[in-house]
C-alpha cells in the first residue's frame, strides 16, 4: 500500500516536470490514466512513457482548440450572411417606401405645373385681350377681383375640405373648375357692352381663381407629407425647389398666352384658350389613377370652419397676417399697372399720320380714312413704353421665370452661404426690410427722374428692366422663406387646413393689390401714366414694410439671424448658455 502511494506520487511529479512551460492553464495535480495503476502484473511506466503521453495529451488539446475556432469562425460568417441579407431586405423595403411616398408628390406635382401654366397663360389672355377692347385697368382690375375673393373663400374651405375628403379631391375639383372657366372665355363676344363682358368675364376668373387655390392646396401641402419631421433642411430645400418651379412655369404660360394671343387678331385668342383646354387634360389621368383618397385627410378629427378661422397657431396667425402685405407689396404695381405701362404708347407717337404702308408705333393702331389715317391709343393714357403684345407678355415672363429660379435656389445660393438655412422669422425680417428697397427707388425715380419727365425712352426702359429684376430677385428670397415657414408651422394632421388658411391671406393681399392698383393708375392721372405707375411703386414700398414690421410678432427666436461669421441677432439658446457659463 505504501508503495502504491508512493508510486503515484512519483507520477504526479514526472507530470510536473514535463509539463509544456508557460501552460498557465496546467493543473497542479495530473490526472493518471487507468493503465497507470499499479499492480502485481504491472511494470510501472518510464518517465520517458509519461512524457509522451503528456505530449500526445497537449496535442489533441491544441487540436481541439484549432477546430472550435472554426467551428466558431464557420458560424460567426453564417450570422454575417444572415445579417447582410436582413440589411439588404430592409434597404430594398426602405426604398419601396420611399418610392411609394414619392409618387403622389410627384403626380400632385406635375399637375400642379401643368396647371399654373395655364394659370399665367389665362391671366395674360384677358389682360391683353381686355386692354385692345379699351377697359380700362380699374376695369380690368374688377375682372380679376372673384377671381382673387374666391381665392379668399377658397383657401378657406379648401383647407377644411382637403382635411376632410383628400388631396386628390381637391386637385381634380381645381382642375374641373379651370376647364369650366377657359369653356366660358370662349363664349366672350366683341358685341357686348361693357357692363356685360365684365360681369361675364368676372364669373369665368371666379371659376379660375377657386380652381388656382384647390390645385395649390395640393402642391404645397404634399411636400409637407412626404417630409420627414426630422428632416427640415429637406423640407426647405423640397418647398423652394416646388414653389420655384411652379412659378418659372407660370411665367411660360404668360409668354405662351401673349404669344398665341399675338398670332392674329382673329382667331389668336381662340388658339391661346385651347392650348389651355389641353394642359389641363394631360393632368387629368395621373390625378385619377395615381392618388390615394385618404392622402391629407386630418387623422384625429374632422376640422370645422370655426378651427380655420380661429386657430390657435400664433406663428401661423401672424406669418399670415405678413403675408397679406408681403404680396400685396407685388401686386400693388405688377399684376394690372405694369402691363398696361409697358403697353401705353408715347404721347409723341399719338396722332402721327398713317397709312397701309406706314405703321403706327406700339400701343396704337392706325384709323384709315381714304388712303391715309392717323395713329390712335388702342386704349386710355400714353407716356409708357408702348411694347408690343407679344413683347409685354415676354417681359413678364422674364420676370416671373428668374423670379422662380431665384426661389428654387434661395436655400443653396443665398441662405446657406450666409448661415440662415433653414430661415427663422428674423430671417425673413432681414429680408423683408431689403425687400422695400426697391418699390421705393423705383417710385422715386418715375416720379422725379428726369428721364421720365422728358420721356427720353432707353432710360426709361432701361431703368424698368433693372427695378423689376432686382425685386424680383429679392422677393423670391422672401416668398421661399415665407413658404418654407408655413409648412413648418402647420400641425402635421392639419397641414392642409393650415396651409390653407395661410394662402388665404395671400389671396386677400392679392385683393387688395390688384384694386387699389387698378384704382392708382387709372385716376392719379389719367394721362400721363407714369405717375400712375409711381404711386402703384410707393404702396408697394409701404405694404412691404408692414410686412415687415407684423414678422417680429411671431415667436421664433431660437436661433437668432446670422449673417455669414457675424451674430446680428442672439438666439436665444444662446443667451441661456451664456447665462449658465457665468453661473
Amino acid at each position: 500500500m505504501e508503495m502504491e502511494v508512493g508510486t503515484v506520487r512519483l507520477m504526479k511529479l514526472a507530470g510536473r516536470l514535463t509539463a509544456m512551460p508557460g501552460d498557465e492553464n496546467q493543473d497542479d495535480d495530473v490526472t493518471i490514466p487507468s493503465h497507470y495503476v499499479p499492480s502485481t502484473q504491472q511494470e510501472y511506466p518510464s518517465t520517458e512513457n509519461s512524457m509522451q503521453q503528456q505530449e500526445g495529451k497537449e496535442k489533441g488539446k491544441e487540436e481541439g482548440k484549432e477546430e472550435g475556432k472554426e467551428e466558431a469562425n464557420r458560424k460567426d460568417g453564417e450570422q454575417h450572411v444572415d445579417v447582410e441579407v436582413v440589411d439588404l431586405d430592409k434597404k430594398a423595403e426602405e426604398k419601396k417606401n420611399q418610392r411609394k411616398a414619392l409618387l403622389p408628390f410627384a403626380i400632385i406635382s406635375v399637375s400642379y405645373l401643368l396647371y399654373t401654366m395655364t394659370d399665367g397663360s389665362v391671366r395674360m389672355i384677358v389682360l391683353l385681350y381686355a386692354y385692345t377692347k379699351k377697359f380700362t385697368a380699374m376695369e380690368v382690375a374688377v375682372m380679376f377681383t372673384l377671381y382673387e375673393t374666391a381665392g379668399v373663400a377658397t383657401n378657406l374651405l379648401a383647407g377644411i375640405a382637403g382635411a376632410r375628403w383628400g388631396i386628390k379631391w381637391t386637385l381634380l375639383v381645381g382642375l374641373t373648375l379651370q376647364l369650366m372657366g377657359l369653356g366660358m372665355l370662349f363664349g366672350w363676344q366683341n358685341s357686348w357692352s361693357k357692363t356685360t363682358a365684365i360681369i361675364y368675364v368676372t364669373i369665368a376668373q371666379m371659376l379660375c381663381g377657386i380652381a388656382k387655390d384647390l390645385t395649390k392646396l395640393g402642391g404645397k401641402t404634399v411636400t409637407k407629407l412626404v417630409t420627414p419631421e426630422e428632416k427640415q433642411g429637406s423640407l426647405f430645400k423640397l418647398v423652394s425647389y416646388i414653389t420655384g418651379w411652379k412659378n418659372s412655369l407660370k411665367g411660360v404660360g404668360y409668354f405662351i398666352g401673349a404669344a398665341c394671343l399675338g398670332a392674329s387678331n382673329e382667331w389668336g385668342f381662340y388658339l391661346a384658350l385651347g392650348v389651355n383646354v389641353f394642359m389641363i387634360l394631360c393632368a387629368y389621368p395621373w390625378a385619377i389613377i395615381g392618388l390615394d383618397s385618404n392622402l391629407g385627410t386630418a387623422k384625429t378629427k374632422n376640422v370645422t370652419l370655426r378651427d380655420a378661422l380661429f386657430s390657435g397657431n400664433h406663428n401661423l396667425n401672424w406669418l399670415s397676417f405678413a403675408r397679406l402685405f408681403l404680396f400685396a407689396s407685388r401686386d400693388l404695381w405688377f399684376e394690372v399697372p405694369l402691363p398696361f405701362y409697358l403697353r401705353a404708347p408715347a404721347c409723341s407717337s399719338l396722332n402721327a399720320v398713317c397709312s397701309a404702308n406706314v405703321t403706327c408705333g406700339g400701343g396704337t393702331e392706325c384709323i384709315l380714312n381714304g388712303d391715309q389715317g392717323v395713329c390712335q391709343n388702342v386704349n386710355y393714357g400714353c407716356g409708357g413704353l408702348g411694347l408690343a403684345r407679344v413683347t409685354v407678355g415676354a417681359f413678364l415672363a422674364i420676370y416671373i421665370i428668374l423670379y422662380g429660379q431665384m426661389q428654387a435656389y434661395t436655400p443653396q445660393l443665398v441662405l446657406r452661404p450666409l448661415k440662415q438655412s433653414p430661415p427663422n422669422k428674423w430671417v425673413e425680417v432681414l429680408w423683408g426690410y431689403i425687400n422695400t428697397v426697391p418699390p421705393l427707388i423705383m417710385a422715386m425715380i418715375t416720379l422725379f427722374a428726369p428721364e421720365f419727365q422728358n420721356y427720353e425712352y432707353k432710360p426709361m426702359l432701361s431703368t424698368m428692366i433693372v427695378g423689376v429684376v432686382v425685386f424680383a430677385l429679392i422677393f423670391a428670397i422672401n416668398s421661399s422663406i415665407h413658404s418654407y415657414l408655413v409648412v413648418r408651422y402647420a400641425e402635421g394632421n392639419k397641414v392642409a387646413t393650415s396651409v390653407g388658411f395661410y394662402y388665404m391671406s395671400n389671396a386677400a393681399g392679392r385683393l387688395m393689390g390688384t384694386l387699389v392698383s387698378g384704382a392708382l393708375y387709372s385716376y392719379i392721372d389719367p394721362n400721363d401714366v407714369s405717375k400712375g405707375i409711381g404711386a402703384c411703386f410707393v404702396a408697394g414700398a409701404i405694404a412691404s414694410l408692414l410686412a415687415t414690421i407684423i414678422t417680429y410678432k411671431i415667436r421664433d427666436d431660437a436661433n437668432g439671424l446670422t449673417c455669414g461669421s457675424c451674430v446680428i441677432v442672439a438666439g436665444e439658446f444662446e443667451e441661456s448658455d451664456q447665462q449658465g457659463a457665468e453661473e
